[in-house]
């Protein structure tokens, strides 16, 4: 593929799914997203292969990486991290982690409040406003009456918010997931000093040791 534009690839499996998006410049060539439960290790490198076909690429034609790090899921996580490592390293190029919530808010109104669904009767919350603020909180959604200082939410945990707070002015993200990953990272991926993409934990890995192995990957 030739092309003048810098060329994104973007996943992300912080949740119950897999989903990559492809991008050129500010054009999206390609996107996938699948929902699932579990089975994200063996399913990602299979579904970047198949969006770098969609949109008419190979892995060698990469300027950067763009890897969601959470929080979410403490084995999709790390699945997609360490699977955009591995890209980044062999290919190399510069991974970029984005954080999921960040993601969430990008391309609306500021200020906005980004609710996610932690599961177990808590959310994930982070306010954006012009500059990025404190960042993320793991909190029981019952609290949010006492932390919520802006009523634009967005999110998947907005359901849950709504149940406790009234007035709510709740806006869809306008982006797919993986494109808005790619979309940040298509804006800092030339940033000086940029660290390597890293987990963003919230909370303690369960107890039980995963069974779930690493992504394999497939050559350039």
């Amino acid at each position: 593929m030739s092309t003048s534009e810098p060329l994104i690839l973007a996943f992300d499996t912080s949740a119950a799914h897999c989903a990559a998006a492809l991008l050129s410049g500010d054009k999206l060539l390609a996107h996938a997203h699948e929902p699932m439960a579990k089975g994200q290790a063996e399913r990602l490198m299979v579904l970047i292969t198949e969006v770098m076909a969609m949109g008419g690429a190979k892995l060698g034609d990469l300027s950067a990486i763009g890897v969601g790090v959470g929080p979410g899921n403490f084995t999709g996580i790390r699945i997609s991290v360490s699977a955009a490592r591995g890209l980044a390293l062999g290919l190399g190029v510069r991974a970029v982690g984005v954080s999921t919530l960040a993601a969430r808010a990008f391309g609306l109104p500021r200020p906005i409040t980004v609710i996610e669904d932690a599961r177990r009767g808590e959310i994930y919350l982070q306010d954006f406003d012009d500059i990025e603020g404190d960042g993320p909180l793991l909190l029981s959604a019952g609290d949010l009456p006492h932390v919520l200082s802006c009523l634009r939410v967005t999110g998947t945990g907005v359901a849950l918010a709504a149940e406790v707070i009234p007035g709510l002015t709740i806006l869809p993200p306008p982006l797919p997931l993986a494109e808005a990953i790619a979309r940040i990272a298509g804006q800092n991926w030339q940033v000086p000093n940029l660290p390597r993409p890293a987990p963003l934990y919230l909370r303690a890995a369960d107890a039980a040791p995963s069974r779930d192995g690493g992504p394999v990957m497939l050559p350039a």
